[in-house]
């Protein structure tokens, strides 16, 4: 069989086709699930070069397998990345690319709006392991004083989870090259569909494939993408840690990115109408979206990104008991976390994605207890604001 080539290709064509074979007569379209866990050798010779690192024959599905291959060029593609590793979930994929950027001793810089997982993973686990993490705004305002000897690494989450602040990418990468930090990037909330980080200069994209490019809730899975190099390195800490994506969670990412373009496109005129509804409602207090020009940084949203995005949240005048009203009165959207899928979703961070967290942390995250993060999926604008409009009433 031969591979598609895909240089001069566009994002939607990559989708499709990018990691996939060309079949000849009776070849499957679809690239099968590949369920086996270890891949035979054909003589010892092969073993022998496989050891050496001169063969990429398959061996054990932890190290690679066909199906999560496909999985990896498509990403790679559709990120402009040389190439792309697959893993277990968002925060493997999180856990990954920081553990081959740092070791014992070094010190990390983030911004502290971050996806509540990866900020804990930063608070409490990271120092236990060696690694000291300084907290700075998305603004990097600060950044440049912390910089020492120690400091490896750079890590930002654009738009961030739940409020949808910005971070100037350029900005980020002109501050990781002038101290040579290796820059990290979750793309999760744009994807690679509204945002090329690789093509401002970021070292490595870190993904949570359950979300849009999975894009129908029923995937668990992540990835990490960038130059072979850097994705070798993340490589090695799946093999090391564990963390590998199952041949069927690839299989259905494979099906989900061939449709991400489309998904991701009408999710974004949706969540459009939708936030123009909301802050026009009189019980609601502020709508946290990009694509608003009330957003502070809507400039620079139209700037960095393809489009707007299919999440936002909005605060609610009266509270916690208002958010909580709303979101138990909903009919069409569901009460659940995750995000990205062809549902649209409503949940209250407090109690999902930034539980734990101090009234301290959660206000310089910009999250109050009356927020309410929504996720339009692909229905009708219509039914969505209709279904928000009793709920609110």
């Amino acid at each position: 069989m031969k591979t598609h080539k895909h240089e001069n290709w566009t994002d939607a064509t990559r989708a499709i086709h990018a990691g996939e074979s060309k079949p000849g007569v009776s070849g499957p379209v679809t690239a099968p699930i590949v369920r086996s866990s270890t891949f035979t050798f054909s003589d010892t010779a092969e073993m022998k070069r496989w050891a050496e690192g001169r063969s990429s024959a398959y061996i054990y599905t932890r190290y690679g397998n066909p199906t999560l291959a496909v999985a990896e060029e498509k990403l790679a593609a559709l990120e402009h990345g040389e190439a792309a590793v697959v893993t277990a979930s968002g925060m493997a994929a999180i856990s990954t690319a920081l553990l081959a950027a740092l070791e014992a001793g070094d010190e990390l810089i983030a911004t502290r709006q971050l996806y509540g997982g990866a900020y804990r993973l930063m608070r409490d686990i990271l120092p236990r392991m060696g690694i000291r993490v300084h907290f700075v705004e998305t603004d990097l305002g600060g950044a440049e004083r912390l910089v020492g000897p120690k400091t490896k690494a750079l890590y930002v989450e654009t738009p961030t989870n739940p409020t949808l602040r910005l971070v100037d990418l350029e900005q980020a990468v002109r501050l990781a090259r002038r101290h040579r930090l290796t820059s990290i990037i979750d793309n999760t909330f744009a994807s690679p569909i509204l945002q090329k980080p690789l093509e401002k200069g970021f070292d490595m994209v870190v993904h949570s494939t359950t979300k849009a490019l999975g894009g129908h809730s029923d995937l668990l899975g992540g990835a990490v993408a960038g130059s072979r190099e850097w994705v070798d390195r993340a490589r090695k800490m799946v093999i090391y840690l564990g963390g590998c994506m199952d041949p069927e969670g690839a299989y259905l990412l494979n099906r989900g990115i061939k449709t991400a373009g489309l998904r991701v496109e009408r999710q974004c005129e949706t969540a459009l109408e939708v936030a123009r509804f909301l802050e026009r409602h009189p019980k609601v207090a502020r709508v946290h979206y990009p694509g608003l020009p009330s957003h502070p940084q809507h400039r620079l949203a139209r700037r960095q990104m393809r489009g707007f995005g299919s999440m936002m949240a909005f605060d609610m005048k009266d509270g916690l008991g208002a958010a909580r009203r709303v979101c138990d009165r909903v009919r069409l959207f569901l009460l659940a976390a995750s995000l990205g899928g062809v549902e649209s979703l409503v949940v209250l961070p407090i109690f999902t994605s930034h539980y734990k967290m101090s009234r301290t942390e959660l206000r310089a995250a910009g999250v109050q207890p009356g927020t309410v993060r929504v996720s339009i999926g692909l229905e009708d604008p219509r039914d969505l604001i209709a279904d928000l409009k009793q709920a609110l009433a």
